[in-house]
């Protein structure tokens, strides 16, 4: 449903991204951001999906920084190079890549983000940082920016069982951001990802059945 296109960013480099349109007219636009593993064919779906329900979306490719169409697997390998990458990379210069992804698309009208662990927190920063309205799944690395105030809205997804984010670090999402909707799930990290067994489809379809909602409210009819 996609195609690949080259990306201009703030750093004069070219990166790629992953962009779909939907038929007729865009409600808005949705960046949608990876997780550590890259532009993977599980994101290109979900761009797919943002796609069929509307809004014009595009992934950013980030670590053509540093290594061109660079997709992991999902398995620890991947995920311990996953992490040195995003380490090198940086999130400041992430945050500068959704903008210019936004940028690029901002012909659809209003412009969000949605994000997925690593990229979680990116959508977070998108808020508070870029005034973008945004959608953060299970963002380990959220707390640390909890103090900054927000430009933007921000709706939050756990999963209750998630190792990786504990209930207090949850409960600080509520405590600091108590104008923003923060959801737990009876699932474990990376819920979403209908790839291997970390997935569990009813509480993936409930948050998307939210994001949509917020999309909705925050895009399509804040435009």
């Amino acid at each position: 449903m996609g195609q690949h296109i080259n990306l201009n960013t703030t750093r004069m480099q070219c990166i790629g991204a992953y962009l779909a349109q939907p038929e007729g007219k865009p409600k808005g636009g949705i960046v949608v951001i990876q997780e550590i593993f890259g532009v993977t064919e599980h994101i290109r779906h979900v761009v797919d999906g943002f796609a069929q329900a509307g809004y014009t979306a595009i992934a950013p490719a980030f670590f053509d920084h540093l290594e061109t169409g660079l997709e992991l697997q999902y398995d620890d390998e991947g995920m311990q190079r996953g992490r040195a990458l995003i380490t090198e990379l940086g999130l400041d210069r992430a945050v500068e890549d959704v903008a210019s992804a936004a940028e690029a698309i901002n012909s659809a009208g209003r412009i969000g983000t949605v994000g997925y662990c690593w990229g979680g927190t990116v959508a977070l920063l998108a808020a508070l940082r870029l005034g973008m309205p945004s959608v953060s799944y299970y963002g380990a690395r959220n707390v640390q920016f909890l103090g900054e105030k927000p430009r933007a809205p921000v709706m939050f997804h756990f999963g209750e069982q998630d190792k990786s984010i504990p209930p207090e670090a949850v409960q600080k999402h509520r405590d600091m951001l108590p104008q923003m909707d923060v959801f737990t799930y009876p699932a474990g990290h990376a819920f979403n990802r209908d790839v291997g067994p970390q997935y569990d489809e009813a509480s993936a379809k409930l948050a998307y059945q939210r994001t949509l909602a917020f999309f909705e409210q925050h895009l399509a009819q804040g435009a």
